[in-house]
């Protein structure tokens, strides 16, 4: 496990956290496109970026602290419980980043510290 910032990341990601990116990645692209990027993102390492320019690439807004999903996460950080690096997609046609799976560990980690490196899986 990596520190930054005070926030614990695991190595990798979470086994179930390839499955939610599908599901989501299914929602826009058809299902080739999205097992052949969740294969992709199976293979690829990890890297870094800071949570806001992560924000600012995918073009999401921020969910506030009140999102239950958010709360928890915060809450994992403040026990010091290590956290899933992010999935994220390349979508170049649109000059966007995909968040596949992570927004709201991205959102948590935001509130904290927006400069804080976040480990992140990149297709």
């Amino acid at each position: 496990m990596t520190k930054h910032a005070g926030i614990r990341w695991l190595a990798k990601p979470e086994e179930h956290d390839y499955p939610a990116a599908r599901s989501y990645l299914g929602l826009i692209y058809d299902d080739r496109a999205a097992d052949l990027l969740v294969r992709k993102l199976r293979r690829a390492r990890v890297s870094q970026f800071m949570a806001k320019d992560i924000f600012r690439a995918s073009g999401l807004s921020l969910l506030g602290v009140s999102n239950a999903r958010v709360e928890k996460d915060r809450k994992k950080i403040r026990r010091g419980e290590a956290l899933s690096p992010l999935l994220l997609v390349r979508d170049t046609k649109n000059g966007k980043v995909v968040i596949a799976d992570g927004y709201h560990r991205l959102c948590a980690v935001y509130s904290f510290r927006e400069d804080v490196l976040i480990p992140c899986k990149i297709t």
